[in-house]
């Protein structure tokens, strides 16, 4: 299992911290932001595929910047998937 620490850029969350073992995403936390809201994205995203996850979050805009949290997050796993081929 790997674990991987992801600067984030433009979010109130300032870091992701999330484990990932055989393309599975495993133990997300998110540092500083919206509590609630990213508690729920780690609930629902642990024991799912990278791939299914980068494909559901990636694009989603808040206020305007272009990035969101869960952006941030599938940014961060498509880094590890395509290092990983």
């Amino acid at each position: 299992m790997e674990h991987i620490v992801f600067r984030t850029r433009g979010t109130c969350s300032r870091q992701i911290d999330f484990s990932i073992d055989g393309g599975i995403v495993k133990e997300v936390k998110f540092n500083s932001g919206c509590e609630g809201n990213l508690q729920a994205i780690c609930n629902l995203v642990e024991g799912m595929p990278a791939d299914y996850i980068i494909s559901k979050l990636k694009g989603i805009n808040c206020q305007g910047r272009g990035t969101s949290c869960p952006d941030q997050l599938a940014r961060a796993l498509e880094n590890v998937v395509e290092k990983a081929v």
